[in-house]
């Protein structure tokens, strides 16, 4: 039995597999693609390129006519983002892919400005530019991470300007490319390295202005992301005061010129000591305002009656005791000889009414005596011989009766 055609049996020799994926390919038939050129490379009547994709590290070998080139919109040169027609091919012999361009067609301003305009809505809708998102930068860092051009005027601006404000400031400087294809791979490759630094307490993307073909690397979808994936701090110093690439958006600060981002990533040492000294004047001046309010307020605690004279408050209460006595003593002085003399006024008026006055005018009280004594209140109880006892004002003397006496009253 005859094993199957590709099998380990029967295998396919190397011009079958090639004449089939050069059968395959040839199907496919034409496509559009956009991306960037690099290594343009003219031989005579066929000019070879690469059409590198902006966004990842991808490439495809193109080729096309020579006049083809010639006969551009543009200058083709490396980094014009173009559209091509191409017709994909397989070269059996060889065993490589390539396509074939039959149109190439420059991507205009105005597209680029409206794709960029529609990639802002797309991130701006996700949430990448929320200002809650953004995180607040460190008084001073510990080292300023960035990334800039080789021999680039924005890397002098950032370090020069920042060592000036605080010499001591240290730099982490990765050199990449700003612009053309291999700008968004390098950058985004040295912000992670940047991030992933825990020495590393702010990240600056600087470069200088330009046209919005050079700073389309900055605007890029692969880099905003990789910009808002970073746990350090990014400041955004791309261009000048009018250009606004999408990475200024994204990043945590934007800054108008490297100039300006020297100045916002670390403080100015010579205001700062003059801030500190303004501080401690008017820390030093609080400071003596309170001890003089204090003191004030000592002053006036003192002078006060209760403590400039402790006992006076006890000599005063002392002296309205000693009035209250006196006041006391005589009104109960008082009081006594008002009842003295009343005492004497009833005493006068009971000596006047009592028996010993009228025994005194002459009057005598008669007592009969007859083993009892009682008052003799009439003649007819003195018989002849009652023995009478007669007191007088000064004294008793006895006496026996001789009966009534006639005429008497």
């Amino acid at each position: 039995m005859t094993a199957a055609p590709g099998s380990e049996d029967n295998p396919y020799p190397v011009r079958s597999v090639a004449a089939r994926v050069q059968a395959w390919i040839d199907k496919l038939g034409i496509v559009w693609i956009e991306g960037q050129l690099t290594e343009i490379n003219v031989r005579g009547a066929t000019t070879y390129m690469v059409l590198r994709d902006p966004a990842a590290d991808m490439s495809l070998r193109v080729n096309c006519r020579s006049d083809l080139v010639h006969a551009a919109p543009v200058r083709l040169a490396e980094g014009v983002q173009v559209v091509v027609c191409a017709k994909p091919q397989f070269e059996a012999r060889r065993g490589s892919f390539s396509l074939r361009l039959s149109a190439i067609r420059a991507v205009g301003l105005g597209e680029l400005l409206a794709r960029i305009e529609m990639l802002r809505k797309v991130l701006a809708a996700e949430g990448l530019f929320d200002p809650r998102l953004k995180r607040p930068l460190p008084f001073l860092p510990n080292i300023v991470g960035l990334i800039t051009g080789r021999a680039g005027a924005a890397e002098h601006d950032v370090t020069s300007v920042a060592s000036a404000r605080w010499p001591a400031v240290r730099f982490a400087i990765r050199n990449t490319a700003v612009q053309g294809t291999s700008a968004v791979a390098e950058i985004v490759e040295a912000l992670r390295a940047l991030d992933a630094d825990p020495e590393v307490d702010v990240i600056v993307i600087a470069r200088g202005g330009g046209s919005v073909e050079d700073l389309l690397p900055f605007s890029d979808e692969t880099l905003c992301r990789a910009i808002a994936a970073c746990r350090t701090p990014v400041v955004s110093a791309v261009g000048h005061e009018p250009d606004h690439p999408l990475c200024d958006l994204v990043a945590d600060v934007r800054a108008a010129t490297p100039t300006d981002a020297a100045k916002k990533v670390v403080p100015d040492a010579v205001a700062e000591l003059a801030h500190v000294s303004e501080l401690r004047r008017r820390g030093g001046r609080a400071l003596r305002n309170w001890v003089g309010r204090e003191l004030n307020g000592l002053t006036q605690l003192r002078n006060r009656p209760v403590l400039a004279d402790p006992m006076r408050l006890i000599t005063d209460r002392a002296a309205d005791i000693h009035r209250g006595r006196e006041a006391a003593r005589r009104d109960i002085k008082r009081m006594v000889a008002a009842e003295s003399d009343r005492i004497g006024h009833l005493s006068a008026r009971l000596t006047t009414l009592g028996p010993a006055a009228t025994l005194a005018r002459g009057y005598a009280v008669v007592q009969r005596i007859d083993g009892s004594v009682a008052v003799l209140r009439s003649a007819a109880d003195a018989l002849a011989g009652t023995r009478l006892r007669i007191r007088v004002s000064d004294g008793a003397v006895g006496a026996v009766s001789t009966g009534r006496e006639d005429g008497a009253p």
